[in-house]
């Protein structure tokens, strides 16, 4: 399974981002799909997670602002992030996992498979 992210950028705190998770591979064998983020010297933390179900999981911090969403043929995860404020500053990377058991939760060492991260910063 690959995964690539892309629509990472610079933006004014209030406004909104979509970022983007092209998969490849036997990416069917997931059962969940994620986003994470990572600032330096913290440790990586939960945004949002999709499972075949169609089920969605928040991190607390997310507080309604942003979306997760999978296409049909999980060729693209999508994160439509609004309102962003400054503390939304980090390196987001895209995960998938094979176990149902590891979807439970947004805990990053669950997930098997990551991509290589946009940056996203947020300026006041």
């Amino acid at each position: 399974v690959r995964l690539v992210e892309s629509g990472g950028g610079p933006v004014q705190a209030g406004g909104s981002l979509t970022l983007s998770c092209a998969t490849s591979g036997d990416i069917a064998s997931c059962r969940c799909m994620a986003w994470f983020r990572q600032v330096p010297g913290k440790q990586r933390e939960g945004v949002a997670l999709i499972d075949d179900d169609g089920d969605t999981k928040y991190g607390d911090f997310v507080n309604g602002r942003f979306n997760i969403s999978l296409d049909s043929t999980k060729s693209t995860l999508t994160l439509q992030m609004n309102n962003l404020v400054p503390e939304d500053t980090a390196m987001y990377y895209c995960a998938a996992e094979v176990l149902w058991a590891r979807c439970a939760v947004l805990y990053s060492p669950g997930f098997r498979y990551w991509g290589q991260g946009t940056q996203v910063t947020v300026s006041s």
